[in-house]
């Protein structure tokens, strides 16, 4: 934990500028967040977690949402490098398309596992956050999008993207709920008979 300044003043010489404070914050934030859900995590908790006064907290987000979005960015960032990592270790167009589904496996048996952010933050707040719910919502855009890229790059027709899509967002609620890897599995068998049917179809079209 870093150390702590006082809502007046700092208690160490060494108190962080606003950039090392605000990654202070975010980074506290992300995973009360992620654990705990928006609601439930007071800036009282955020200013104990981060280190960082009430006073300066508030002066770096006047509002509790604009941390929220901030996080959900963070949270983005890193769903897109963890998905494009396992991705690019594919060598075949199938397989990268495939990688997504492992990368799931990998991400359900992780410690602290509770679904996907971006579902998560929209059912708790995204009705109330037009902003929130616009984030959401590029960040489900993106991802389809990628895949899309995925199946162009693999020749498959536009179609399966968002068939694909739709089995990675089924498999993360699931594997939340359920608290097991095996969505994870199922989607990804799911995925190679429509990925195989996608190839032949394109094929006896041409």
């Amino acid at each position: 934990m870093a150390p702590h300044e006082s809502d007046g003043k700092a208690l160490a010489p060494g108190k962080p500028d606003d950039d090392t404070a605000r990654e202070l914050v975010l980074a506290a934030a992300s995973q009360l967040f992620y654990a705990r859900g928006f609601t439930a995590v007071g800036m009282d908790e955020l200013r104990a977690e981060s280190g960082v006064s009430l006073k300066r907290l508030y002066r770096l987000f006047p509002a509790k949402e604009a941390i929220v979005e901030d996080v959900l960015h963070i949270w983005r960032d890193i769903w897109t490098t963890g998905v494009t990592a396992q991705v690019e270790a594919a060598q075949e167009p199938r397989e990268q398309l495939l990688a997504v589904y492992d990368f799931l496996a990998s991400w359900f048996t992780s410690e602290g596992f509770r679904g996907c952010a971006f579902i998560n933050s929209f059912g708790e707040v995204g009705g109330a956050s037009g902003r929130i719910t616009d984030i959401v919502r590029e960040q489900k855009k993106h991802f389809q999008d990628y895949l899309a890229q995925l199946a162009a790059g693999a020749g498959a027709p536009a179609a399966l993207a968002p068939q694909l899509a739709i089995l990675a967002e089924g498999a993360i609620t699931t594997a939340a709920i359920s608290a097991s890897a095996e969505p994870a599995r199922q989607a990804r068998a799911a995925a190679e008979i429509l990925i195989d049917v996608a190839f032949h179809n394109s094929r006896t079209s041409r």
